[in-house]
């Protein structure tokens, strides 16, 4: 499943969602959604008495709910188990709940947004703002970040163009790329990072973010002047982008005078929102 994950509000709860991109729709958390209709302390245990008391619901369970990686509540990605809109709306078929009405409406909308979306694209980067700001993130890196995504669709769709489809092929050239500016391949750097399923570009610092979306972009450029027709032409040319951006890494340590690969994490260096709000205030006053 090629996938955004995103997370969203019904009345301040939040609702976790990944969007598919291959079947064009959204799955929703079922324990998130159940979670608001019912205010329930063991969510799981109430999804075990909801299905025993509808036995149609039980016997469809398996068609209904797909195991979907999201972000748990500890900040880790786990299998999640998840419905696309026809089948939540089966599940709120089940619950007694005056919310049910509400929510429909709130998840009809949701969906008509990425509509919205899929014909301005524009508005995709808006959410991601918003979510990047609901984390923490500053308001430079989040431009940073924005441009790396942009600059990683440029790449993916030449890649496309030049004839890579297979979900590995594309794995197996951004570590060759990775791997030629930072030292690292993807694992390796997410490893160095003590991440695990975390997404290794939102972890990144600005340095490190800027640097890989150099050799994204340099790989594009490269690729579209040699035009390269097999995986082993497209390895060459990815091999070539990274050495671009590795040259101005290099220049950048020579300034500064040590590495810019660091084991910094998001964690690390986002201020928890409490610090943030504080620092702000504490900022006007000296201003």
């Amino acid at each position: 499943m090629t996938q955004l994950n995103v997370i969203q509000f019904f009345e301040g709860k939040q609702v976790r969602i990944a969007w598919n991109e291959e079947e064009e729709k959204y799955y929703f958390s079922v324990a998130d959604i159940v979670q608001i209709l019912t205010d329930s302390k063991d969510v799981k245990q109430y999804i075990k008495r909801m299905r025993a008391r509808d036995p149609e619901l039980n016997s469809k369970w398996g068609t209904i709910c797909t195991p979907v990686e999201m972000l748990a509540p500890d900040g880790k990605h786990r299998k999640t188990n998840s419905a696309d809109l026809e089948g939540i709306f089966r599940i709120i078929q089940s619950i007694p709940s005056k919310k049910a009405e509400p929510i429909k409406q709130w998840l009809s909308e949701v969906g008509a947004q990425r509509i919205d979306q899929m014909i301005d694209p524009e508005l995709t980067f808006q959410m991601a703002v918003e979510d990047y700001c609901r984390q923490g993130y500053s308001e430079r890196w989040i431009e940073n970040r924005l441009k790396s995504i942009r600059t990683r669709k440029e790449l993916t769709d030449e890649w496309e163009r030049s004839g890579v489809r297979e979900q590995k092929d594309f794995a197996i050239l951004t570590n060759i790329l990775t791997k030629a500016w930072s030292g690292m391949t993807t694992g390796e750097y997410k490893r160095y990072k003590g991440l695990t399923k975390e997404n290794l570009r939102d972890n990144m610092t600005n340095l490190e973010l800027a640097l890989n979306t150099l050799a994204e972009a340099a790989t594009t450029e490269i690729s579209r002047n040699r035009n390269p027709q097999t995986m082993q032409e497209n390895k060459r040319v990815a091999q070539s982008g990274g050495k671009a951006a590795k040259a101005a890494r290099d220049e950048v340590e020579k300034q500064i005078g040590h590495s810019v690969i660091s084991h910094e994490r998001a964690a690390d260096y986002l201020l928890p929102t409490e610090d943030a709000e504080v620092k702000e205030i504490e900022s006007g006053k000296e201003k």
